[in-house]
């Protein structure tokens, strides 16, 4: 009786003018209950008939969560995984309550995350690929679930869909594609991949192998300069393997990384930034620059990237007006320079990079743009050799972003910008001297090493900067005029030995000793 009664409601509930006499009559709660039952038919009558009467009723699907359906409808994905039509309807539920906070609140109490793994598997048609798709990328914006979602494997099953539809020239397969590759981009970018990446490397490493694979039919079916939809839906997998094969040592050293750049990894992505540079949606050059990044980890890399040309090659995205994408870009090139004079000189000769790091550093709306585009530049010079890109970075006007940002609230900033300034006056003090003097960089550095909260770093490096300004007459004269042989003085009874070092031998320079 109790199941007919269900199933008559649920029928009804199909028409939307009887949805408001069920809500006043509080059939929704004493249809919950019944999610409970073994009994099968039971369970799917109840559960559509939930569903419609709480479909589009905010109010109502937050009154289920807080009375535990989140619970009863994970049982339901447990207990009857091979039942269609259970699943169905669970998997429904889910997606209409995945966008409540409550709801996902409640979800990372379940292990759902390893039911919705083995509906990923099971899936047989587009429609239920594509649900449960969407109850995945709406999960995968809360902070817990994105962890266990990763933990249990969802990106490995979306890298083996992907390999299964690709090369598909169907409409509804494509569709797939993009969304297995958007979701991967949610779970992966920004991730704490070492938090992940300590189980099952060998997984990972069985992807690697598959999406090497691939990129080898790519290149031999293809061609090297033409690039499909399949290939730029495939960017985001090459994320995920390349923060694995880069960033995790058991797999860098299979040389999985080096395979990856040798089978044209990276003359792939250049070519995919390109095609995609003018396009509104960022998603794909995010991605794409996510993996150059990675990639530009290792020093064989970074020649390789260099001789691909990427600094001119990626030229066009400084005309990006997306944060993200500026913000990606300027990691990238900061990780291409660093350690690597010939890619700093190439960098520095680059006019049109110069030109828009200042205007970054001085003229953009975001704290995090301008912070990475100081550090860019600071990197230049840091790595650099040449006169010539000294001279070229003033030129810009670039010097004095470089001497604010030793006053930055970030340590690490400001001894980025102490050890560059310092290399470049080795290389062209004379250059340097007189936006020195505008900057009132002596100043700055005296209330550097007065100032009791300067960490003992900064006022190391602060030292040796003013050992090399000492080699130019008139910054000898400020640094006389401005008393710091005082503070010297007093910084070499320091807590801190290698600033008290330091103290003596930039005394002993002052006095003409050295």
């Amino acid at each position: 009786c109790a199941v007919k009664a269900a199933h008559v409601l649920s029928e009804i509930a199909k028409d939307e003018e009887m949805k408001k006499p069920c809500v006043e009559a509080d059939l929704v709660l004493t249809l919950i209950p019944l999610l409970e039952s073994t009994d099968q038919e039971m369970l799917l009558h109840a559960g559509r008939a939930i569903g419609r009467i709480c479909y589009d009723n905010r109010d109502l699907q937050e009154e289920l969560v807080k009375v535990g359906v989140i619970p009863s409808l994970v049982r339901i994905l447990t207990d009857y995984a091979e039942s269609e039509p259970l699943v169905h309807v669970a998997l429904l539920a889910l997606y209409n309550l995945a966008d409540l906070d409550s709801a996902k609140e409640a979800l990372s109490m379940t292990k759902v995350a390893e039911q919705l793994v083995k509906q990923l598997r099971r899936a047989q048609s587009h429609e239920r690929l594509e649900i449960v798709f969407e109850v995945l990328q709406a999960l995968a914006e809360n902070d817990a679930l994105k962890v266990q979602l990763v933990d249990a494997g969802v990106p490995e099953v979306l890298s083996e869909i992907l390999l299964r539809l690709q090369g598909s020239s169907q409409a509804e397969d494509t569709c797939i594609v993009r969304a297995a590759s958007d979701l991967i981009v949610s779970l992966l970018l920004g991730a704490e991949l070492s938090h992940f990446l300590t189980r099952e490397l060998k997984v990972a490493k069985n992807n690697t192998k598959s999406i090497v694979l691939v990129l080898a039919r790519h290149e031999n079916n293809q061609g090297k300069d033409s690039l499909n939809s399949e290939f730029a839906s495939l960017v985001s997998i090459i994320v995920f393997l390349t923060s694995l094969t880069c960033l995790v040592p058991p797999l860098s050293s299979d040389g999985n990384c080096l395979r990856m750049v040798q089978l044209g990894v990276i003359h792939q992505l250049l070519d995919l930034l390109e095609k995609h540079v003018q396009s509104e949606d960022t998603s794909v050059q995010q991605a794409a620059l996510s993996a150059l990044q990675n990639l530009a980890i290792p020093v064989v890399s970074k020649v390789q990237l260099l001789e691909e040309g990427i600094a001119e090659r990626i030229e066009a995205l400084l005309r990006s007006e997306s944060p993200p994408v500026q913000f990606k870009l300027l990691g990238t090139l900061r990780m291409l320079a660093d350690g690597q004079a010939d890619a700093a000189e190439i960098l520095g000769h680059d006019p049109l990079l110069l030109n828009r790091l200042v205007q970054w550093c001085s003229g953009s709306d975001h704290s995090g743009i301008c912070r990475e585009a100081n550090r860019l530049l600071a990197s230049i010079l840091h790595h650099n050799r040449s006169q010539e890109v000294v001279k070229a970075i003033q030129a810009a006007q670039g010097v004095k972003h470089l001497v604010s940002m030793t006053t930055s609230d970030h340590a690490a900033m400001q001894n980025e910008a102490l050890n560059a300034l310092a290399i470049a006056s080795a290389i062209d003090l004379e250059t340097l001297e007189e936006p020195f003097k505008e900057s009132q960089l002596v100043q700055s550095l005296h209330k550097l090493l007065q100032d009791d909260n300067t960490s003992p770093e900064v006022k190391y490096n602060s030292m040796g900067l003013l050992c090399r300004l000492l080699n130019s007459g008139d910054l000898r004269q400020e640094i006389e005029e401005d008393k710091i042989k005082d503070t010297l003085e007093r910084l070499c009874s320091h807590t801190n030995a290698d600033v008290v070092k330091e103290a003596i031998t930039t005394l002993q320079v002052l006095r003409g000793e050295t």
